[in-house]
């Protein structure tokens, strides 16, 4: 049954207001597009407003509490504090920080719930923020919350996360047993990739088809693979000194460089989305599947968007990585994320190995208990929100503003079909691109009376300049890729269709002046 929406928070006064109104929000109200360039310049009109954000980009208020009583307990003068949920993680940390800026950190112990904390020198603050941002090895607002408050955090929620695992098997038609949760779905591709390193080290990496941003980046800084003869520079290869054969387009062409790139070294293993983010494009999986099996390497393919109800495409994936902190809980209020191996691929009893003793459970409880109770209903929330998106696709890509509808029913559909699950739909995910976008993509975004902000998969309709949010510093870099900076990426929700296409006539009208 259809739901109207509680208030959408879309007003140019909701700047900087947490979506949904909660103390655990994991999007904030960005209402016009100015405002998400202000927020990526650093713009104190914005940041200074925000009283939330997403949690890998935007240090959550609770948690900067947090690094403020580990500042105030361990760092010295020039120095400034990060805390992590593991010894472990704040050891990458410490040699992230060291190979990226050659500054140097101590590790100090916080004393409860396996936390430890980074003390770094100020100059390397950036630096340790995009380790926070690219590996999810983060903390939670929830866990900050209690350590704050002094609250015991030592309830592993067993039972939560028996049932988290249970249901994404479920779906999968695969065994608990092979289902590892993460605190979110980055953290998990990050682990996935270190298990990738141990079973095949110094070997670059395959990324096939344009991904969401820290994929990609997790490849680009995290590598240990010599450096590439190849010195062309170009967008699709391997660059000097970068562990990543980068192929964005997904095309037939890049099929045939992918294998051209096998055929020259030893690949680690190759990453793909399906569909992918932001171009709602799916790769050719069975083609993909052919050259990993010929090529004797592993396969990750990151599901999200599909959402374990649309597709399955665990049957030629190695791993299926999944951000849980999308449709799979839809109330934007907690993080999570799982890898699944599958026993049927080659490489299982080694990979099964390597990430045994790789694993550590760093998914609070607390947010294991959140994520449960919100996922009770995921295939019913994610079947309602396939038919609403599609009606309201169908309506925009005849709309005579719009220029064109990234969708799977419109893009590589064969692709994209030749792994839908029975009942599964083309998700909820859509980005559109306008004419003239220089002067409409603003004005419609301003006038979209939806709530603006990052994140998706939310039971909430949720737009988003994607461009401007995800590669703000790297717009030519994108724009040669093929991505829009003026690409507007929608999540819908469990609204009314009828009332979300009368948003979308009106903000287009606007913006048009019709």
């Amino acid at each position: 049954m259809s739901v109207m929406p509680d208030k959408p928070i879309f007003a140019p006064e909701d700047l900087g207001k947490p979506i949904p109104n909660c103390e655990h929000a994991v999007s904030v109200c960005l209402p016009r597009w100015e405002d998400n360039v202000g927020y990526e310049e650093g713009d104190s009109r914005v940041v200074e407003t925000m009283e939330s954000g997403y949690p890998r980009f935007f240090v959550h208020p609770v948690v900067a509490r947090l690094f403020g009583e580990c500042e105030s307990r361990f760092a010295v003068a020039d120095e400034c504090c990060m805390a992590l949920p593991s010894r472990r993680a704040a050891e990458r940390c410490v040699d992230f920080i060291h190979q990226q800026s050659r500054e140097q950190c101590r590790i100090q112990e916080f004393g409860t719930a396996g936390v430890y904390v980074v003390c770094l020198p100020i100059a390397a603050r950036a630096t340790a923020t995009d380790y926070w941002q690219h590996t999810g090895e983060i903390i939670s607002s929830r866990l900050a919350a209690a350590l704050l408050a002094g609250q015991p955090t030592n309830d592993p929620a067993i039972e939560q996360k028996r049932l988290l695992r249970e249901r994404i098997a479920a779906q999968t038609k695969s065994n608990p047993e092979d289902v590892y949760l993460y605190p979110n779905g980055m953290a998990a591709v990050f682990a996935a990739y270190r298990v990738f390193q141990r079973f095949r080290p110094g070997r670059p990496s395959i990324q096939f088809g344009f991904p969401y941003v820290d994929i990609l980046k997790i490849q680009q800084k995290f590598s240990d693979a010599a450096p590439s003869a190849d010195v062309t520079g170009a967008v699709a290869g391997r660059p000097v000194g970068s562990g990543v054969h980068f192929f964005p387009e997904g095309s037939e062409e890049d099929l045939e460089r992918t294998k051209q790139a096998a055929d020259a070294e030893e690949i680690m293993a190759l990453f793909c989305e399906i569909p992918g983010n932001p171009l709602l494009t799916s790769p050719d999986l069975a083609r993909l599947d052919q050259l990993a099996t010929t090529h004797g390497f592993p396969m990750l393919v990151d599901d999200t968007l599909g959402a374990f109800v649309n597709i399955n495409a665990l049957p030629v994936a190695d791993v299926l990585a999944t951000s849980l902190t999308k449709f799979f809980s839809g109330r934007c209020d907690v993080m999570g994320g799982s890898l699944l191996l599958n026993p049927a691929r080659p490489f299982y009893a080694e990979l099964k190995a390597v990430l045994e003793e790789e694993y550590e459970d760093l998914f609070y409880a607390e947010d294991a208990v959140v994520l449960e109770e919100n996922s009770r209903d995921f295939v019913k929330r994610v079947k309602q929100i396939n038919g609403t998106a599609e009606t309201v696709c169908d309506y925009l890509s005849r709309h005579p503003a719009v220029a064109r509808i990234d969708y799977p029913k419109y893009r590589s559909v064969e692709n994209y079909r030749a792994f839908l699950q029975p009942g599964g739909g083309y998700g909820g995910l859509f980005s559109m691109q306008l004419h003239k976008p220089d002067r409409t993509a603003p004005a419609f975004y301003d006038a979209l009376e939806v709530s603006k902000g990052p994140n998706l998969g939310t039971n909430f309709t949720l737009c988003c300049p994607y461009t401007i949010l995800a590669h703000y510093h790297e717009l030519d870099f994108v724009e040669r890729c093929g991505i829009s900076q003026y690409l507007v990426r929608v999540s819908i929700g469990l609204e009314d269709p009828d009332w979300l296409i009368a948003r979308f006539r009106d903000a287009l009208d606007r913006a048009t002046g019709r």
